[in-house]
């Protein structure tokens, strides 16, 4: 592909891994199923692919487009978030510690207490937050630090710059789960980060049709050499078809969080002079915690936010049975809006709040998502 200079994300997000088709000049690309690819007389691979699950022009179109709208080296691609994590935690050693957020993807917990663990991955969980319980964490077996910001479910902001400087002088490297800011509104690599993860399936994919995960690095370096080893040789990597579609959504990925963004903070502001709620958890308000930090790291606050209930566990259940407008259900990220009583899909290890609703706001009017909010709060 020809470079392209420009600074504006609407532009990259549209043409970056995209280029005519060679062989028709279709502006859409064509999938490329095939699982083998033909060797020359030489039984080299002029082309770059020999084996889909090595590489496919699908998925080497969705790196390109990935590494860039991240600004980093490379992106590596796989068949959901949870496996991209996987990956990352398999390229290090038994014996090796890891310094992990403790408000973070349920999934990633689980695999680092359940998987990891006997696997002697040493973990500790910590409040990523203050930068001085993820210092004093630190152990000379430390690689890795793995942090989530804004986090799920509690939407705490975690100061990048600040565990950066902490990680480089301890000589660790740094993770950052960037799913629900997107590379629209955060940019982690700005602020030193090592790597960033994405679980595809949410923002990047945005229509709730298709599961993936990617790993972008900001520079090549042993670990991202050993997570690309792992890429083909465990062979947990997307379809070529999964691929075109996570190409697809990022075309159009900053229109539709700026939207869901915007009608989030409305939402967010609503809610928080609502009788029935107690606690509005979305940084994007004034009285959140991480207001301030949010505003010097983050180019918008997210479409994402979490409330609590005065009324305790049964009003939650209560207002989630009642709309009508918002669907009842897990993810996030796509164009429609969904509403989760966060702590009973978690199970019983759970440090969210039971009286907790979890939203995703998607592209909706803001006054309609509203309005049904009020009739289930009433």
């Amino acid at each position: 592909m020809e470079t392209r200079t420009s600074v504006h994300i609407e532009t990259v997000s549209v043409h970056a891994g995209r280029e005519p088709d060679a062989a028709t000049a279709a502006l859409s690309p064509p999938i490329h199923l095939s699982t083998t690819f033909a060797r020359e007389a030489d039984g080299g691979y002029p082309r770059g692919f020999s084996y889909t699950r090595a590489g496919n022009p699908n998925r080497h179109a969705l790196e390109t487009c990935l590494a860039a709208l991240e600004g980093g080296a490379e992106a590596m691609v796989f068949s959901s978030g949870t496996a991209a994590a996987m990956t990352v935690l398999q390229a290090l050693n038994p014996g090796d510690h890891v310094i992990c957020t403790q408000d973070a993807y349920h999934g990633v917990l689980r695999l680092l207490r359940e998987v990891m663990a006997p696997w002697q991955l040493g973990t500790s969980f910590v409040d990523a937050s203050n930068p001085d319980e993820v210092r004093a964490a630190i152990t000379p077996a430390t690689r890795l630090i793995w942090v989530e910001t804004p986090s799920n479910p509690l939407l705490k902001i975690t100061d990048l710059a600040a565990i950066a400087a902490i990680a480089r002088e301890a000589k660790v490297l740094t993770v950052c789960d960037n799913t629900f800011a997107t590379p629209v509104l955060q940019k982690p690599f700005d602020f030193g980060m090592d790597f960033v993860m994405h679980s595809t399936t949410k923002y990047l994919g945005g229509h709730s049709d298709v599961l993936g995960g990617a790993i972008i690095a900001r520079q090549k370096n042993a670990l991202s050499e050993r997570v690309r080893f792992l890429q083909a040789s465990g062979g947990a990597v997307p379809s070529p078809f999964d691929c075109w579609l996570l190409l697809r959504g990022a075309a159009t990925l900053p229109l539709r969080v700026r939207a869901q963004t915007a009608n989030a903070l409305a939402i967010a502001r609503h809610l928080a002079a609502h009788q029935a709620v107690a606690n509005v958890l979305y940084p994007g308000l004034e009285s959140h915690r991480g207001h301030a930090l949010a505003r010097r790291q983050m180019q918008g606050f997210g479409a994402m936010l979490s409330f609590t209930l005065q009324g305790g566990e049964a009003a939650a259940l209560h207002a989630a049975a009642r709309v009508k407008l918002f669907t009842r259900a897990t993810s996030l990220g796509g164009v429609e809006s969904l509403i989760e009583h966060r702590a009973s899909m978690e199970g019983p290890d759970t440090r969210t709040p039971r009286n907790l609703l979890r939203v995703s706001v998607g592209v909706e009017h803001a006054d309609d998502l509203i309005a049904d909010l009020d009739q289930a709060l009433a």
